[in-house]
């Protein structure tokens, strides 16, 4: 079995050391100092109004006899991902992800264009689908039969759809009692074995990439680049959506910053290749529970890295050691962006508002309004600007938190209960009510009132 060699348009380099070597190792780090690797990619023989041209015509084409990769919103940008052969690229039409505007979440952040680029429309309903799709792919083209990963829910969701589409098997590591049942549900439905490890996610981290050095099991988490090629299409297809014309911020969620550095890469090599003329700042927003990276930059300018043990109701960023947080750094800095962090009631508040604006997300893709608030209180954001937040999950991804936060019960017996009462405003509880016109016609009147 192979772990894919570069093809003749892409190499892999590390990031730290420069080493370009032929083929990944089982764990995709450097053998010379174990640093994490990339893809770089030669420039396509055709020039950018071509390339511009050939994926709108794909796009606009794609019914249901074309085909199959010309329907996906990651494989119809194929000149600028690694090549695969296409007898084994596994594609469930995942990417051409909407774009929409926030006219409530703007009054609420003091901006007038807001909108939100929703990945939680892929297929498995958040953004891990379309570095997945690629990921899965090289895996399918070295011959493996599994394919393994870490999660604390959407990768492992994802991870097992594309296996089951390839004719893969999978192999979940999930931390114990700290993952949305509606993820968990997922990849069981999708087939996979589903393993709860008496650990959080870095434990679950740790041991795969054991497992991956000992095992002929494929590994599907971030540190792999070829799930960074996929991902950074939701960037392609934004400034595609934007007529090419550069929003003036992009602002993500931050876990293991993987899609941080996915959607850098993206807004670098665009700007390289001449299709878009100026680069948005891209800014990273973690929850203040789970903050490794913005320690980073505030105490240590960004030099290192301390681990820490996450805690965050937004389960999809509760990690403590993010695989991917160089590379995160190099695409923040190089765009002028800045890096926030939010509390648990901030990021309650702000999934609230976007669920307001007929929305709605996951709590991990909450943080971005959060942060857009704290920076344009800092003057980072100006008024007039216009932000895009990358929301990364779908708003059924953690049902539980929707339901505790209308109750009033999302805080309950923890640090933020007082803090929490805040969000009254935004609840909506169900009402009960006696089974009577005159009681629902009470109510209706009640609520015209508020």
């Amino acid at each position: 079995m192979s772990l894919g060699v570069s093809s003749s348009s892409s190499r892999l380099r590390c990031i730290g050391c420069g080493a370009a070597p032929v083929a990944a190792g089982q764990d995709f780090r450097c053998a010379a100092c174990g640093d994490l690797l990339e893809f770089v990619l030669a420039p396509p023989a055709s020039d950018a109004a071509s390339l511009k041209s050939l994926w709108l015509n794909r796009r606009t084409s794609a019914g249901l006899k074309a085909n199959a990769l010309d329907r996906s919103g990651v494989w119809r940008f194929r000149e600028l991902l690694p090549q695969i052969p296409e007898e084994h690229a596994i594609t469930i039409a995942e990417g051409n992800t909407p774009l929409y505007r926030l006219q409530r979440c703007a009054r609420a952040a003091g901006v007038e264009t807001l909108f939100a680029k929703h990945q939680g429309m892929n297929p498995t309903a958040s953004f891990k689908d379309t570095g997945m799709t690629v990921a899965a792919s090289a895996a399918h083209q070295g011959g493996f039969r599994w394919v393994a990963c870490a999660s604390t829910g959407n990768t492992s969701a994802s991870m097992a759809a594309y296996g089951a589409r390839g004719g893969m098997r999978s192999l979940v590591l999930i931390p114990e009692g700290k993952i949305s049942w509606g993820k968990l549900s997922q990849s069981l439905d999708y087939g996979a074995l589903t393993c709860q490890l008496k650990t959080d996610f870095d434990g679950c981290v740790r041991i795969l990439n054991e497992l991956v050095r000992q095992k002929p099991v494929y590994l599907l988490n971030s540190v792999n680049p070829y799930r960074i090629e996929g991902q950074k299409t939701a960037a392609i297809e934004l400034l595609e959506q934007f007529g090419w014309e550069s929003p003036d911020h992009i602002i993500v969620p931050g876990g293991n910053l993987g899609n941080s550095s996915a959607i850098g890469k993206a807004l670098l090599e665009m700007k390289e290749l001449g299709l878009i003329a100026r680069l948005p700042r891209l800014s990273i927003i973690q929850a203040e529970g789970a903050n490794p990276f913005y320690q980073s930059v505030k105490k240590f300018g960004g030099k290192k890295i301390e681990a820490l043990a996450a805690d965050t109701m937004a389960t999809a960023i509760r990690i403590g050691n993010p695989a991917s947080w160089k590379k995160a750094l190099r695409v923040m800095e190089a765009t002028g962006g800045a890096v926030e962090q939010v509390s648990e009631v901030e990021i309650a508040a702000a999934k609230a508002e976007i669920g307001a604006d007929g929305i709605g997300c996951e709590p991990a893709s909450a943080v971005t309004l959060a942060g857009l608030k704290k920076l344009r209180g800092s003057g980072f954001v100006q008024a007039g600007e216009t932000v895009v937040l990358i929301l990364t999950g779908h708003v059924l991804k953690d049902p539980d938190f929707t339901i505790k936060f209308h109750r009033g019960d999302l805080f309950a017996g923890t640090a933020h209960e007082t803090a929490g009462g805040v969000n009254q405003g935004l609840q909506r509880a169900p009402v009960v009510l006696d089974a009577s016109l005159a009681a629902v016609v009470s109510a209706l009147e009640a609520a015209e009132k508020a």
